[in-house]
């Protein structure tokens, strides 16, 4: 929506994602000209039809999504490059697990764009590694819906709503996000029966639409834990999601993470998520261990288990030390303002 006020741009959007998503209304943007039609090929591969002719308007500035395996994208960055036009690739980079030909394929890609704005440093970095100047890559991270959450945020104040709900004073654990077989939650139902075991009582909200046939709430059943797990499901007010995260202890995703680091520390509650890191979306990177949130070794139960107890047991006043850190990293990074800001400077608007 900035992008549309303070930068007047024209935009061509796919007509669809590889995956379930509510798709906003692009009729609301002034600059929304049309739709393209992805077209796939084979594999991952696709065409975007219309993207290519784009090339030969008026435009001097092309900012579009980084993917490899789009070919019209190929076809605009040569077309540009030859017509002295700049294109700035809008992408993810380096995960840091790619193969020698895919190394070579990105190298060659990248290469053939004026600028890289990449979502993290982790990125950047291996980037530079592999011989990227670093001048060429602009770190401009992501952002979700930063206003309309910090006008709920100011209004949010410690509620009873857990106590309410599970009958005890427990930590809440939270898990929020589509509740996917990759998130591996299954472990999190694992951890939660072992540290009963272990007198560690602990509550979970886990909230977030059934995207696979997973056999989570079979688990519940098998631990005799139904008592202290709730099934909360899709949720998209985001006054409900506030109050819900700012008054869990600790959002654990067992499996790999992305945007929910952000919809989690921009309410004050830390996360703990595993440590290969080259598996993660590039928000895993705003975590800071034993400050805004922890990793555990991959798969590992009993390093899980030991990384709860120690967040869970959180004090309240250096839970408000904790909370004020989560502000921290999204009001100065991961936000709408920050990211316009880094593109007016790009294109010399300041």
């Amino acid at each position: 929506m900035l992008m549309d006020s303070e930068l007047q741009c024209d935009f061509y959007i796919g007509d669809r994602v590889p995956y379930s998503i509510k798709l906003m209304d692009y009729s609301i943007l002034k600059g929304f000209k049309r739709s393209l039609r992805n077209i796939p090929i084979v594999g991952n591969f696709y065409w975007q039809e219309g993207a290519s002719s784009l090339s030969f308007n008026s435009y001097k500035h092309y900012i579009i999504t980084g993917e490899p395996y789009c070919l019209s994208t190929w076809l605009v960055l040569f077309v540009n490059m030859l017509m002295r036009k700049k294109t700035y690739l809008w992408t993810h980079g380096w995960y840091g697990n790619e193969s020698a030909l895919k190394q070579v394929i990105k190298k060659v890609f990248f290469g053939l764009s004026h600028k890289v704005l990449l979502y993290g440093d982790y990125a950047r970095n291996l980037m530079i590694q592999q011989g990227f100047k670093s001048e060429k890559l602009i770190t401009i991270y992501n952002s979700l819906d930063h206003d309309n959450q910090l006008k709920i945020r100011k209004k949010l104040k410690p509620t009873r709503i857990y106590q309410e709900y599970f009958k005890n004073d427990f930590p809440i654990l939270l898990y929020v996000g589509r509740i996917q077989n990759r998130k591996k939650i299954e472990l999190l139902i694992d951890a939660l029966y072992e540290l009963h075991k272990d007198k560690f009582f602990c509550n979970l909200i886990l909230i977030g639409n059934q995207a696979d046939d997973t056999k989570i709430s079979e688990l519940v059943s098998f631990y005799n834990l139904e008592k202290y797990v709730w099934f909360f499901g899709s949720c998209y007010d985001e006054n409900i999601l506030g109050e819900l995260i700012f008054n869990a202890d600790v959002c654990v995703v067992p499996g790999d993470v992305g945007l929910t680091v952000m919809h989690s520390f921009v309410y004050g509650t830390p996360v703990i998520t595993h440590d290969n890191l080259p598996e993660h979306g590039p928000e895993f990177e705003a975590i800071e261990p034993t400050v805004t949130g922890d990793f555990f070794k991959e798969g590992s139960l009993n390093d899980l288990c030991l990384k709860i107890k120690v967040w869970a047991a959180t004090d309240a006043t250096k839970r408000e030390y904790i909370r004020a850190r989560c502000y921290k990293v999204i009001d100065e990074k991961y936000n709408a303002e920050n990211q316009i800001s880094l593109l007016k400077d790009l294109f010399n608007l300041q």
